[in-house]
Order: structure tokens, then sequence, then C-alpha cells
């Protein structure tokens, strides 16, 4: 089994778009160090000013992300591990066999049984429904390498 990637968004953007964003969120952080400058002192310098000072830097870092790439949610396999990154923000999740008891494959997501703590789901949704099955056959070839215990269910609990 050599390691694969799957993209869990089928279309990727554009080299225009990518540094569309990167420049938004370039922009977006300027605009609030402008906003934090000039508007400290002022008698406006209420809750609102910092929210919005606030949103604009996370919005911003966000966006230099997206442009970078560094959002783009996938599911890595490969004999040794399996990484999951299901989220845009937050990091990906690394499973190891030694670690995963059991799995269950569902219609629209897989769950990962963790010894020692409790279920890990993957949930592909129903925008590209064309990429679930290549990705349920590596789970599949996953488990069988490694030995664990897979269940595949018609319907979700």
């Amino acid at each position: 089994m050599e390691k694969k990637l799957f993209f869990l968004e089928l279309k990727e953007s554009s080299g225009l778009t990518k540094i569309f964003q990167i420049l938004l969120g370039v922009l977006c952080i300027i605009i609030a160090i402008y906003w934090l400058i000039f508007n400290i002192k002022s008698v406006k310098a209420d809750g609102t000013l910092w929210i919005t000072i606030l949103f604009l830097v996370f919005f911003g870092i966000y966006q230099i992300l997206a442009g970078t790439g560094r959002t783009r949610k996938y599911i890595s396999t490969g004999p040794e591990k399996l990484v999951l990154k299901q989220n845009s923000v937050l990091p990906p999740v690394e499973l190891n066999p030694a670690d995963i008891e059991k799995i269950e494959m569902f219609p629209l997501s897989i769950s990962f049984k963790i010894k020692n703590k409790s279920w890990i789901r993957f949930r592909f949704g129903l925008s590209y429904p064309e990429i679930i099955e290549p990705i349920k056959n590596e789970i599949v070839e996953f488990a069988d390498l490694n030995t664990i215990p897979l269940e595949v269910k018609d319907e979700e609990l």
C-alpha cells in the first residue's frame, strides 16, 4: 500500500484567486493595525473597536492561510498511519494502526474507535460524492493490511 492523498474539495483554486486571497488577508491586517493606531485614543474606543480589529486580524490570517493552501481538507492514507483533516482551521489528526481498535464504515462517514478513547468520526458530506468510494477502498485496504476489524453498516445511529 502506497501513501495516497485525497482532497475533500475537488476543485483547485486558480493562481489568481490564491494571490487575491493573500492580498485580501494582508489588507485586512493592515486596516486592523491602522484602526488600532488611529482609533485607540479616540472617545469611541469601546468594545466594538476591539471586536472589529479582532475580526479583521483573524479574517486576514484565515485568508492568507487559504491562499497558501493550508486550509484544505484532506485524508492521507499509507501503510503506517492515516491523517485526517476535515476542518479548515483545526490541525490534522494522525491515527496509527496500533491505536485503532475498530473501524465502522457508513454511507457518508467513517468512524474510528480509538483504544482507551472515544470515537473519531470522519464525515464526507454530499458536496463531492465521487470521492467517497476511492477513500473507502483505501480504508478497507489499510484495515486489511494492519488487521484492524472493519464493519460496514448501512445506516448511522
